[in-house]
């Protein structure tokens, strides 16, 4: 049976939503597929421990990951996913011990990490004063979501996270829409657009809905993107030096650790600053 844990408040900035590495068991470095790219300096199968990986779930070369070829690992964030899986699911229990054990393991992170970026986007519509005509609604589904991270194995390696993400996806939507309704002025929408290697160096996107947005090594630099509405936009080497994101929503680590900044550019409360800018 999973243990219990104590229901806290969660936040972006909380432990229950960023990466506890110390508490997990190296699920990212096992479970997940690597293909040699220029993120990866070799192929991994699913399921394969990664051969950094040390007996401590350590990584072996976490200081040298971008000089050795590993930029991806860098990237990623499971927004609290590992640890989570490791204690609470699955109560501590070892994956290497039983292959039976890591496989539903290594299932079941897979849906836990969904279902935490999910969580992490209700809990920052719910910290967002001027989305409050839909913090009731934001509310109940943070709380079902959350009841539902703490089912056990079983269920949770049946979740339809697709059905999850329609079920938020209007509700992240329509606070977007209501914080992005303060901004003066034409707000530009390039939802879902391809802005791949854009040169939008000094532009105006204050406010803009730049949801699912390709701007894969745009030209970023010192543009205005504070209030601009970020989830899912694809920012791989996108040039973000000296831009101003202050109160960009719904920007993950992930993405931030995915650009290039520098010491001038301006990030929102939440996402920390990398160390590789």
């Amino acid at each position: 049976m999973p243990r219990e844990r104590q229901t806290i408040p969660l936040t972006p900035a909380g432990s229950e939503l960023r990466a506890d590495c110390g508490r997990c068991q190296g699920l990212c470095c096992v479970a997940l597929p690597f293909a040699a790219s220029a993120g990866f300096a070799i192929d991994k199968d699913a399921g394969r421990p990664c051969p950094n990986l040390n007996a401590d779930f350590r990584c072996g070369i976490h200081a040298d990951l971008r000089s050795k070829g590993f930029s991806g690992c860098t990237v990623f964030d499971c927004f609290g996913a590992g640890q989570q899986v490791c204690q609470v699911t699955f109560a501590g229990q070892d994956w290497r011990e039983s292959p039976g054990t890591a496989r539903r393991m290594f299932a079941v992170f897979a849906v836990m990490r969904q279902l935490h970026e999910i969580l992490w986007y209700l809990t920052e519509a719910l910290a967002l004063p001027a989305a409050r005509p839909v913090h009731g609604e934001l509310r109940r589904a943070l709380t079902d979501l959350d009841r539902l991270t703490r089912a056990d194995a079983a269920e949770l390696a049946g979740v339809d996270v697709a059905a999850q993400r329609d079920r938020v996806n209007p509700l992240l939507t329509r606070a977007s829409e209501l914080v992005r309704a303060g901004v003066p002025g034409r707000r530009k929408n390039h939802r879902g657009a391809d802005l791949i290697g854009a040169r939008l160096r000094g532009a105006d996107l204050r406010g803009a809905d730049l949801r699912g947005a390709y701007l894969i090594a745009a030209d970023l630099r010192n543009a205005d993107l504070r209030t601009a509405d970020l989830i899912g936009a694809d920012l791989r080497d996108t040039d973000l030096r000296g831009a101003d994101l202050t109160g960009a929503i719904f920007l993950t680590q992930a993405q931030v650790n995915a650009a290039r900044g520098d010491d001038a550019t301006r990030l929102p409360s939440a996402p920390a600053r990398p160390a590789h800018w």
